[in-house]
């Protein structure tokens, strides 16, 4: 996500806005914590939420971004 919007001419600090969707709210903790540590020095607003599925069934976690210059 910091890559595509770094290539874009953004950076980290431009996202205001993450959602997580997991299939299985068993990962919450660890997707949570490495969001955390990705995100500890901008704190975006953040959603996470369990879904029944994903495209495809090997997913397991969708993270989409909002960035604003």
């Amino acid at each position: 996500i910091i890559a595509a919007i770094e290539e874009l001419g953004g950076s980290a600090a431009d996202i205001v806005r993450t959602r997580m969707y997991l299939v299985d709210p068993a990962d919450a903790e660890a997707v949570g914590a490495v969001h955390g540590e990705i995100f500890a020095d901008f704190r975006p607003a953040s959603t996470m939420v369990v879904v029944r599925a994903l495209l495809r069934e090997e997913w397991r976690v969708e993270i989409e971004a909002e960035a604003a210059d």
